[in-house]
């Protein structure tokens, strides 16, 4: 199969597939004797184990180490469990950002009066001069 196909099968766009194939993600294609990628159903298969990895937000290396571990089948899943901890561990510490961002935004809304005054506690937190 070449790109396009398998980036319609993998919903995965041409351009990130051949991202990851540059990185190490996914295995480099073969080439036809034209010099055209081809791409097999296995490909597309860890296209998709990919896709859903990048869904749940792990970085490129974590996928690339996930891939590696996910095509050994004699792996400890320990490592992937480690993985999976300190990404879960990065999600919680911006989750608690957002949190605290939004308690400020949602502080500061509730203060401004919204009305035909010039005075806003909003503008007055963003003023970097104070």
């Amino acid at each position: 199969m070449n790109i396009g196909q398998v980036s319609k099968l993998s919903k995965v766009n041409a351009k990130m597939i051949r991202r990851y194939e540059s990185v190490g993600i996914i295995p480099k294609a073969g080439r036809s004797p034209s010099g055209y990628r081809q791409y097999s159903q296995h490909d597309i298969h860890i296209l998709k184990f990919v896709k859903k990895g990048r869904q749940l937000g792990f970085s490129m290396i974590d996928l690339k180490q996930l891939v590696s571990l996910w095509r050994n089948k004699s792996r400890p899943s320990l490592q992937v469990k480690s993985i999976a901890t300190k990404h879960a561990a990065e999600l919680e510490k911006k989750l608690d950002e957002i949190q605290a961002m939004l308690f400020t935004i949602n502080t500061l809304i509730k203060n401004c009066h919204g009305d035909n005054r010039p005075d806003c506690p909003i503008l007055d937190e963003l003023n970097c001069h104070k």
